[in-house]
This record gives C-alpha cells, sequence and structure tokens, in this order.
C-alpha cells in the first residue's frame, strides 16, 4: 500500500489510520502561498502545530539528502506544475526518521497556470503497524457484508473482474467457477439479458444499474442491486469500472475507494447548486465548510476542467455532512435530495 491508495478510502479507514499517526494530509493555495496540514502530518513529522508554520520549504528541509533531489523545487511546483509520487526518508526534529510514502496532485486555471494543490503522505516505516490497519479495514468489510450483504468489486478496461471474498461467500463460486465467465455469478436464466445491458453500457462508457439473480451458497436465489460506475483519470479516460453490489431490498449503499471516486465524478456542477440551495448556502459557505478555496467550488460549479478529484471529494463531503445525499437512479442519472 502507498500514499496513492488513499484517496478515496472509507472515511473511517482514514480516521483509522490517522489516528495510529500513520497519514496526514496537506494543501497548498499558490496565490496566497497559504499551506495547511493536518494533525496527523504533524504528528508524523514529530511538531507540535502551535511551534511551526506548515511550509513545503519546510517539509523538504525535513528529508533525508540523498532523497531531497527526488522532490521537486517550490518553482516546478508552483510555476510549472509538477508534482509527482515519491517515496523518501524524514529526519524528524527528535532524532527520529520515517519513510514516507507521498501522493499530490496539481489544480490548474482555466488558462493553464498552476493554482493550488494538495496530498496524502502515509507512513510505511513500520510495515507491521500498517498491516493490522489494513486488517481492520477487511474486518470492517467483512462485518458490512454480514450486516447487510453488500461488498464492491472492480473491473478493469480489459474485461478482468476482480472479485472480493464477499462474493465467494456469497455465492459459494470459486475463482476457478468464473475464470471462464464472470456472469455465472448471475442465475442461467437471466444471464444473457444483464450480460448485454452490461457490455451495452461499458461500450458507451456509461454509469448504470441492474438488478440480476443471483444463486446463494447455500442453496436458491436471491435479488442484487449492482450499480457499475467508470472510473476516469485526469485526462478523461476510462481507467477501471467500480461496482456496488447490495441486496435489491436495500434502501441505500455506502461507497468509498475507487467506486465513490467514481460516483463523485458523475455529480457535476449543477448537483452542487441543487445541494446548496437545498441547505441554503452560498458557495462561499460551502468553500468554509470543505475547507476549498471560493474560486474552486466555482469552478466545480462550472464544470470547468482539471478539478483535484480529493477537492471534489472534499466538497462533496461537506455537502454529505450537511445533509444531502445524491442518490443514484435505476436510470443512471444522479438525484440531490436532503435527510
Amino acid at each position: 500500500m502507498n500514499a496513492a491508495d488513499l484517496a478515496f478510502s472509507p472515511e473511517e479507514y482514514l480516521r483509522l489510520i490517522e489516528s495510529l499517526g500513520l497519514t496526514g494530509t496537506w494543501t497548498w493555495t499558490f496565490a496566497t502561498n497559504e499551506q495547511t496540514w493536518s494533525p496527523g502530518l504533524y504528528r508524523i513529522l514529530g511538531m507540535e502545530p502551535s511551534l511551526v508554520r506548515p511550509s513545503y520549504d519546510l517539509f523538504r528541509s525535513l528529508v533525508h539528502p540523498e532523497d531531497r533531489s527526488m522532490l521537486e523545487s517550490v518553482v516546478e511546483v508552483m510555476h510549472l506544475g509538477c508534482l509527482t509520487d515519491h517515496t523518501v526518508r524524514v529526519q524528524r526534529p527528535d532524532g527520529g526518521s520515517r519513510t514516507l510514502s507521498c501522493r499530490g496532485e496539481v489544480l490548474f486555471s482555466p488558462d493553464g497556470r498552476p493554482r493550488s494543490a494538495s496530498g496524502f503522505v502515509l507512513d510505511i516505516t513500520n510495515p507491521d503497524r500498517l498491516a493490522r490497519a489494513q486488517a481492520a479495514e477487511r474486518q470492517r468489510r467483512w462485518a458490512l457484508f454480514e450486516q447487510t450483504g453488500s461488498f464492491q468489486f472492480t473491473l478493469s478496461v480489459d474485461g478482468v473482474f476482480h472479485f472480493p471474498k464477499e462474493l465467494f461467500a456469497l455465492t459459494g463460486l470459486t475463482a476457478a467457477d468464473i475464470a471462464e465467465d464472470a456472469f455465472v455469478t448471475i442465475c442461467r436464466e437471466e444471464r444473457e439479458h444483464w450480460r448485454g445491458l452490461s457490455l451495452e453500457a461499458r461500450g458507451a462508457g456509461l454509469a448504470h444499474s441492474s438488478s440480476p439473480l443471483a444463486p446463494l451458497a447455500g442453496g436458491g436465489s436471491a435479488r442484487f442491486r449492482v450499480v457499475t460506475v467508470p472510473v476516469r483519470s485526469d485526462l478523461g479516460l476510462i481507467k477501471e469500472w467500480s461496482s456496488i453490489t447490495v441486496p435489491v431490498d436495500t434502501n441505500a449503499f455506502r461507497a468509498s475507494d475507487s467506486a465513490l471516486e467514481g460516483l463523485e465524478q458523475a455529480v457535476c456542477g449543477a448537483h452542487i447548486r441543487a445541494a446548496r440551495a437545498l441547505l441554503n448556502w452560498s458557495m462561499a459557505d460551502l468553500a468554509r465548510a470543505s475547507g476549498v478555496s471560493f474560486h474552486t467550488i466555482r469552478r466545480i460549479e462550472e464544470d470547468a476542467p482539471g478539478i483535484l478529484a480529493q477537492t471534489r471529494h472534499l466538497a462533496i463531503a461537506a455537502l454529505r455532512r450537511g445533509g444531502i445525499r445524491f442518490v443514484f437512479l435505476d436510470d443512471g442519472s444522479i438525484a440531490t435530495a436532503r435527510v
């Protein structure tokens, strides 16, 4: 696992690993040079928030001299928009050291100039601590499956399904059983119908919903709702498909990881404006609630290109905390509601 895996992890998992001192986040607005670090990042770096002012220069100064050349300079980040993933060693003020996996993204203005950046830092010094956190996340997912019958899986752009153990437990099938045809997870009498609809939607690059009948391990069958969304790169290309499976009588589901990323990419500016209207929020209110700049909120609502995925995530998460729900409908559209 590295920092790139954290961008759309479940909030429960992010809170867990930050409480363990394993991760932190940062933001940087270039016009004002305002930079922020999360409490977790201060802990990783061994610093007190009240005693230091967060800055990229300060972070660079803590990086081991042999690794420092890997990092982009301030000029490269602010003026050229260069910011790539790195694994570096950091020397803390108390004399300790950490190995960090770092991931950052730069947001560009409409005229192509770098505007801001944000990112994650993951402490990978002690693999055992991270392994324990990952084990806790697996247990959480399994508990969710046992309680609700829901789970997630992905499909690569070349058509390879990546199924979790929850699916095998549900259906009694094995990896070998589905190696030739992943659609054997659907009862025979409905298999070709749902196969055709799925292939048609994927060929058109569309998010879609289905409700197939699936065989159960203990005998019999049950109907499930499967919501599948394309997950796109910064260039707009589909990098994978992500699906959420829930019993058909479940009223709502919670997405995480790539499924959450794909669903949030489907939320457009009109949905954000409708959500603000339901909450009686201005763009400034949303900016304050999300920690995102007013100008970035405006660009999100204008569906401007180049919006950081994590920035969009922060804005949508703030709306959710305010009571907004974005509901994926059977026809592939998204409704905005207040609860």
